[in-house]
């Protein structure tokens, strides 16, 4: 078996995540390009893919698990008065190639088919910023495009009836350890923070329970030696509710379709852009800020 193509993604002299673009896992884990392994400077693995508990958890990258009732996400599919049930439905991301490529960076268009049909096209620019001598920045975006010729919707198990499961577009697997990872956010959007997702008064969010659908400029994960810190880069990336899972596994997404779906007319496009601070060592919240304000604004 060929091995599977894959790009090296380099923040200044060090290699800190490969990205496979033509992945070629089972068809119910919604084949898509991802980033794995992303990794520290100091080169400890921040991610995680087809882990035990979620085979078709594919590192960092972009899954929906509904796009007009195809699911692009993987695994089995949340059907509303019936629950979880194993369907003929998945879609594939398929990538039609490089617009641009370099050590730091790259820009790839994609094709989201389903049922031999086109339905998305994406264009995903993925970039790696150096921000200290121990911390660098994944910048994600990525545009969608319906190329169906007709409306579509988004959704999520939430807005098919399971509370709590609002996951859906940007969505980072990390790596299962001994114990769970530390969870804390900024503080709600709009409850006083200030542009960083601080408040006047230094505190903001802690635990799953707290930051998970959370509408707050970031959050963040702190594992063994490890920190990663998820912000949203635009003022429409910051309206979605973040999805973040700590007890059960460690992962971090944001919810295209949290509270309803997201409708997508026919040649409709949307953007979504999330920087990520990759950290060695356990932030506190004003290290994590400092970062999130220079990683966005660099």
């Amino acid at each position: 078996m060929n091995p599977e193509p894959t790009t090296v993604l380099r923040c200044g002299d060090r290699a800190v995540a490969h990205y496979t673009t033509r992945p070629a896992p089972a068809p119910d884990h919604s084949p898509r390009p991802y980033l794995h392994p992303v990794t520290t400077l100091a080169g400890r693995p921040v991610t995680e893919t087809v882990p035990a508990d979620h085979p078709h958890h594919l590192g960092v990258g972009v899954a929906v698990p509904d796009v007009a009732g195809h699911n692009f996400w993987g695994g089995r599919t949340f059907v509303r008065d019936r629950g979880p049930v194993a369907l003929d439905n998945h879609g594939v991301q398929r990538h039609d190639g490089f617009e641009l490529c370099d050590p730091d960076g790259f820009v790839a268009e994609l094709t989201w088919t389903a049922g031999g049909e086109r339905l998305l096209r994406e264009h995903r620019t993925v970039a790696a910023t150096a921000l200290t001598g121990t911390a660098w920045a994944l910048d994600l975006t990525f545009s969608l495009t319906n190329v169906s010729g007709r409306d579509l919707s988004i959704g999520s198990p939430a807005t098919n009836g399971r509370p709590g499961a609002a996951y859906g577009g940007f969505f980072w697997r990390a790596p299962k350890e001994a114990t769970a990872p530390v969870v804390f956010g900024a503080g709600a959007a709009g409850e006083g923070a200030g542009a960083d997702g601080s408040r006047p008064d230094g505190s903001g969010a802690d635990g799953e329970e707290a930051v998970h659908g959370a509408r707050a400029d970031w959050v963040a994960l702190a594992g063994e030696g490890w920190t990663l810190v998820f912000a949203g880069a635009t003022a429409r990336t910051r309206e979605d509710p973040w999805f973040v899972r700590a007890a059960e596994y460690p992962g971090v997404g944001s919810s295209l379709a949290h509270d309803e779906r997201l409708p997508v007319a026919a040649g409709e496009t949307f953007v979504r852009r999330v920087v990520t601070v990759v950290a060695d060592g356990r932030l506190d919240r004003d290290e994590a800020a400092a970062l999130v304000r220079k990683a966005v604004t660099s």
